[in-house]
């Protein structure tokens, strides 16, 4: 299998899980959102320095601590993920796994929103017409639901964030997500300690099957993180950029499928809205990196037939 192959396989096999995370965390319950969320940051913690012990590699630790600016970027980094992970967990066990798969379909639309926005870049004319088809997707989904669908919102701008944050700190997947779980980690014990306390918790007394799997969303929220950098590291951008929407497409056939959430003609119309936009997004993505190539290879080529 060439390297590229391996990459697609990696990539697919991080989305597939992501696109059943629903399943997941919904046996979970009855632990409230916030106890699965403090649960996910501590064993994520403990997981990846277990992984990062076995590799040896803590090094990186230091160029850290002695770059404030990089700690900064980090601490919102970890404020983003935090928000939407909480988001996300809560839309799952509150019935809503269809408007979190929403979310992750508008993500890329809202991350070329941010391009313009905070970035400063130009967007291409078929960029625009993406951006406004889902811009009205939302808008008959709005009505739909009787009030904008904030869970997905919220799960896009904060993963857009997140993604724009963690691309300009160029961290490698492990050692980012060991130091945002850190920064989480301590108001996250504060909190199980205080539910402990208060005899809230759930974690321990619900089912022998219920701990071990609160103990292992670490482990849950770690794999499909390395296994992203590693297509990561072996596709090109728009080979990643068609794969992201294998997880959506799982969230949402979860939410439909598996625990019968509601389709009314109105919402698949804003969905149908949404794939077209993406359909657009997506097409004028490989044309743009074709005649990028194509610029590039005739670059080469006259520099090599110049003579020097």
């Amino acid at each position: 299998m060439s390297d590229e192959r391996r990459g697609y396989l990696y990539g697919f096999t991080a989305y597939a899980l992501w696109g059943f995370f629903p399943i997941y965390f919904k046996l979970l319950q009855p632990s409230p959102p916030l106890e699965i969320l403090a649960h996910r940051v501590i064993w994520s913690v403990a997981f990846v320095a277990l992984l990062l012990t076995v590799m040896r590699n803590w090094s990186f630790l230091g160029r850290v601590l002695r770059t404030p600016r990089l700690l900064g970027g980090i601490a919102a980094a970890a404020l983003l993920i935090g928000v939407n992970w909480a988001t996300y967990i809560y839309g799952v066990n509150s019935s809503r796994v269809v408007e979190t798969a929403l979310g992750y379909f508008i993500t890329p639309l809202v991350v070329v929103l941010l391009g313009v926005t905070v970035q400063r870049e130009r967007l291409r004319a078929w960029q625009w017409i993406a951006v406004g088809i889902g811009g009205l997707a939302v808008a008959i989904l709005t009505v739909d639901y009787g009030h904008l669908p904030y869970i997905a919102l919220v799960l896009a701008a904060s993963f857009g964030s997140y993604s724009l944050i963690k691309k300009r700190m160029s961290l490698p997947p492990a050692e980012g997500l060991f130091i945002e779980s850190a920064v989480l980690a301590l108001p996250a014990l504060g909190y199980l300690t205080w539910l402990n306390v208060d005899g809230g918790a759930e974690f321990g007394h619900v089912s022998a099957t219920h701990t071990v799997l609160m103990l292992f969303s670490g482990v849950a929220t770690a794999v499909p993180l390395l296994l992203f950098a590693s297509a990561a590291n072996r596709v090109p951008l728009v080979g990643l950029g068609i794969l992201q929407y294998v997880a959506p497409i799982l969230q949402l056939a979860c939410g439909v499928l598996i625990y019968h959430e509601p389709m009314p003609a109105a919402r698949l119309a804003g969905f149908g809205l949404v794939w077209i936009a993406l359909i657009i997004f997506t097409a004028d993505g490989i044309r743009s990196a074709r005649a990028s190539a194509r610029s590039r290879a005739a670059a080469a080529a006259e520099a090599t037939a110049t003579p020097a």
